[in-house]
């Protein structure tokens, strides 16, 4: 190739096909990758971490009864309270930005959390930390969506998998680390500042430049060829179906998730079951998340409607509260795995999420929809079944209310997993 030949050619080369710039998109692959792992893992601590300890923060900070059983409402509020501005966010500061100073407000919320010597501060920082969280929640299947459209199953399965390991790791962990820091309750939820300080770190590169932050390498020179062409108007999405079936589906799955995390062991106690074995038995619960977690998206998005999914993991919470109502001691370990399976529900409508949408602003916004809808919903729930529980004096009445919120579960599971997208259904007149 003679000189001018080979300065024509390096001139038309573009920046995203020269071997610097595949490297570059590769490693910033892994690193939106590394992210959303880190990321994941702190989406639960904050509370789980604080379930564990909740008798000794009570007496450590003199917090009424009251208070305390009103803050198994907190997490759900403000994920409903907050997850609606992600979408607004987003599209201010770009998905990467806004993840990373939901990490930085994690980060922030449990360090300063057990210090501020009071119940209104401690409530005040959880909130902070809730807030991260709650925006970090609907953005995740954002960036799965736009970073990975081809992947979104298994990249749905890897953030899910991260994030039930670190909801489990902070109720089996919490315990033993407060204990071997000298069995201060204060150092034992702040030091899970620490996992939530790592999960800043990835994004910090992503964010340097907006428009690095809020679009892969793929899709820049497009991005930047329509830099002057207007953003489209958000969806209507109250007029799609499909996203009101969704929202529901994820608030009743919230709604057992709160109510096995908050009250299953105190049904294996009352039935004689050691509180240590009950312990376990919540753990195998919520470890059941690890694995399934990975592979029920990836089996959900080669399907065409994820009904089916919807209603296997139904039948399995439906035979695991018939055990608990009939034999909670004599068959705990198979109840235990039964209701862990029926929790993945969890990870599956994260997955419908990214597959009703086409494009990354309708899943913002169906995410934030479904994601704060469904966490109202969830609300009264586990409070419901305590006081069902202290007016009837026995677990019968409760239990079977558990099992009658998965009949309509099911069946708004079944509509949402119809393939379909939220687009067509809020742009048809």
């Amino acid at each position: 190739m003679s000189s001018p030949e080979r300065g024509t050619a390096a001139a038309t080369r573009t920046p995203e096909t020269t071997p610097g710039a595949s490297r570059t998109r590769a490693w910033t692959t892994r690193l939106v990758v590394v992210g959303i792992v880190l990321s994941a893992l702190n989406l639960r601590p904050a509370i789980t971490s604080l379930g564990a300890l909740l008798e000794e923060v009570r007496d450590g900070l003199g917090m009424s009864g009251s208070v305390a059983g009103l803050l198994t409402s907190v997490p759900p509020l403000c994920f409903a309270v907050f997850g609606v501005t992600a979408p607004r966010l987003a599209r201010r500061f770009g998905p990467a930005a806004v993840v990373c100073a939901g990490m930085v407000a994690i980060t922030t919320g449990l360090l300063i959390r057990p210090f501020l010597g009071g119940t209104v501060g401690f409530l005040a920082a959880s909130a902070l930390a809730l807030m991260g969280i709650a925006v970090s929640n609907v953005l995740m299947p954002v960036i799965v969506k736009r970073w990975f459209p081809d992947r979104v199953g298994s990249m749905t399965g890897l953030y899910s998998m991260a994030l039930a390991l670190g909801t489990s790791l902070a109720a089996a962990v919490t315990v033993p680390l407060t204990d071997a820091m000298g069995g201060s309750w204060r150092s034992g939820l702040a030091v899970w500042a620490v996992l939530a300080g790592t999960a800043v770190l990835p994004w910090l590169p992503l964010v340097r430049g907006r428009a690095a932050a809020s679009a892969p390498p793929q899709e820049r020179p497009a991005r930047e060829h329509h830099a002057s062409v207007a953003q489209p108007a958000p969806l209507r999405i109250t007029r799609s179906r499909t996203a009101w079936a969704l929202a529901a589906f994820f608030g009743l799955q919230a709604t057992a998730a709160y109510i096995t995390m908050g009250w299953m062991p105190q049904i294996f106690r009352d039935a004689g079951v050691p509180a240590g074995t009950a312990g376990v038995l919540l753990a195998v619960t919520m470890a059941m998340g690890v694995p399934l977690a990975f592979v029920i998206p990836r089996v959900a998005t080669r399907l065409p409607h994820q009904g089916p999914i919807v209603l296997v993991l139904g039948v399995c919470g439906l035979a695991g509260y018939a055990g608990l109502y009939l034999a909670p001691a004599g068959g705990a370990w198979a109840w235990a795995l039964l209701l862990g399976i029926s929790n993945c529900a969890f990870p599956l409508a994260l997955t419908m999420v990214g597959m009703r949408a086409r494009s990354g602003q309708g899943v913002a916004q169906l995410s934030a929809f479904a994601q704060s809808t469904g966490y109202l919903i969830s609300i009264p729930g586990p409070l419901l079944v305590g006081v069902l529980y202290q007016q009837s004096g026995g677990w019968g009445v409760p239990i079977a209310l558990m099992a009658a919120l998965m009949v309509p579960q099911m069946v708004v599971g079944f509509l949402a997993g119809r393939d379909r997208t939220v687009e067509e259904e809020a742009t048809a007149g």
